[in-house]
């Protein structure tokens, strides 16, 4: 993946200018990406796992301080790298490395792939041409931030609400579920996520990455995987 100086990502005026507008647009789960393939984990924990609906809490807790870190925190690192010029494969080897399971890293470049050909196409721009066919997800995100003015706050924001919303959707459809518990869900999460928002933020080097492990979301993704009947791909 190549650098791009950052006086050339802000001579770009093809990219939306209002920050807000583009944290609106990412936060909406009708933006065509692929997104409602996935359950960030959900589908898998009920079949493998045995998770309840009054498990679900605990499990968006334990997702948003593991996997949804690990990606939230690779994002705001790969902003950092696009505004100073850096190259961003650094970036994407410590995501991995981050991320030891197989089918998880790949429910996030199908994520990103998705990202990188709206972005693409809404908003050309010469960067999207050095991440690759295939960028995990938080690569792309962190780039469209750098591109729009997107601050690193609202990035994490962005991540962590993600995932709540992901989940709580899943839970719809997988679970005996009231869809206003879904909210409650999503609102709890926001107030437990500000100390990872402050925490995650500040991030600029790719070894400052937290390494918060989830293994039985990695056991039941690579479970997952060989399941012939499922609704999500993840």
């Amino acid at each position: 993946m190549t650098a791009v100086a950052a006086d050339e990502v802000m001579r770009s005026g093809s990219v939306v200018a209002d920050p807000d507008l583009l944290l609106a647009l990412l936060a909406d789960a009708r933006l065509p990406v692929g997104a409602h393939t996935q359950s960030a984990g959900l589908e898998p924990a009920v079949v493998h796992g045995g998770v309840r609906t009054t498990d679900v809490p605990a499990y968006l807790h334990g997702r948003l301080c593991t996997v949804a870190a690990v990606e939230a925190a690779t994002a705001v690192v790969a902003r950092h790298h696009v505004l100073a010029g850096l190259h961003l494969a650094v970036v994407e080897e410590a995501w991995a490395a981050r991320t030891p399971s197989a089918p998880l890293r790949e429910a996030s470049r199908t994520l990103g792939r998705g990202y990188l050909r709206m972005a693409g196409r809404v908003w050309p721009h010469p960067l999207w041409l050095g991440l690759g066919r295939t960028p995990p997800r938080p690569l792309v995100l962190g780039a469209l931030a750098a591109l729009a003015g997107l601050d690193a706050a609202r990035l994490v924001r962005l991540c962590l609400h993600d995932e709540a919303a992901t989940i709580g959707a899943a839970a719809l459809k997988l679970l005996p579920t009231d869809p206003v518990d879904t909210v409650t869900w999503t609102l709890a999460a926001h107030q437990m996520a500000m100390g990872l928002v402050t925490d995650l933020a500040a991030l600029t080097d790719p070894d400052d990455i937290p390494a918060a492990g989830a293994p039985l979301s990695e056991q039941h993704s690579l479970l997952h995987a060989t399941t012939t009947m499922r609704l999500f791909h993840a």
